[in-house]
């Protein structure tokens, strides 16, 4: 988990970014997004640079020093603005720093993806992206093999998404392969889908039920969801007909399991007693 300074410092560079692409369209906030992940690329890949630039003996004067030395000409003003106001932050490990920087690309393709009005489709399509993956053992098999080569996997993703989704979705889900924040390629994957909700204000809502749930019956649950956590929820809906019945919700750490075989199980180990 972030400490409290780390978090700081990477919401102070994310308000840099929102404002020095205010005006930008979608492509330019595309291509600035693409520069950002260049960055985490290339900190993933050189651990010395990564303690250099959350060496706390170094001012943070320096550590911005260093990254405009290394960066100037090759990326965006804006991008370099914002990378250098992270690294003027404290980071207490050098992966919170390659966490951080990976989360600002991350966001900033989710920008632009709200630009153009898409985040919903983007949520929808990395959610159903990964129940492929889940659903098909050999493809979550390769897709998280972190000892294949990277240039490899993401093919095999883009190929797979190429004509079927929106460019942002096709962005995180080589994002992912990389492993978002330390996590495996399917967890990447669930959280993407949730900051995705969140840009949106949304809380997300992970639904197991035995059979399709009717349109008006996803409203109501939703509906019901909403008032008790406050805000919207978008409902990610699992149709497992191994549950026999009833309906699983979890948002978050919460869980409510009312499904028949929750019930099954539960008697059987009261008759094992």
């Amino acid at each position: 988990m972030a400490s409290t300074v780390s978090q700081q410092a990477t919401a102070e560079a994310s308000a840099k970014f929102a404002a020095g692409t205010t005006t930008a369209t979608s492509a330019q906030i595309a291509s600035a997004a693409d520069e950002i992940l260049s960055v985490a690329g290339l900190l993933r890949a050189q651990p010395r640079l990564r303690r250099a630039l959350t060496d706390p003996s170094r001012s943070a004067g320096d550590r911005a020093g260093l990254v405009r030395s290394l960066l100037a000409g090759k990326v965006a003003e804006v991008v370099l603005d914002t990378v250098s106001a992270l690294v003027s932050g404290r980071f207490s490990r050098p992966s919170e720093l390659l966490d951080a920087v990976e989360r600002l690309g991350a966001d900033a393709v989710l920008d632009a993806a709200q630009k153009d009005g898409k985040l919903a489709d983007v949520e929808d399509e990395l959610f159903r992206f990964g129940q492929i993956v889940s659903g098909n053992p050999q493809l979550a098999v390769t897709l998280s093999d972190a000892g294949a080569p990277v240039e490899r996997r993401v093919k095999l993703v883009t190929d797979l998404l190429k004509g079927k989704a929106q460019p942002a979705t096709v962005r995180l889900a080589e994002i992912a392969l990389e492993g978002f924040g330390g996590r495996g390629f399917e967890a990447s994957l669930t959280r993407l889908v949730e900051l995705t909700a969140a840009k949106r204000d949304r809380e997300v809502a992970y639904v197991t039920v035995a059979k399709p749930l009717t349109d008006a019956d996803e409203q109501a649950l939703a509906a019901k969801l909403s008032d008790i956590y406050g805000r919207s929820v978008s409902l990610k809906v699992d149709v497992d007909p191994a549950i026999i019945g009833g309906v699983s919700v979890r948002v978050g750490s919460d869980l409510y399991d009312g499904t028949i075989l929750r019930r099954l199980n539960s008697a059987k180990q009261a008759f094992a007693k």
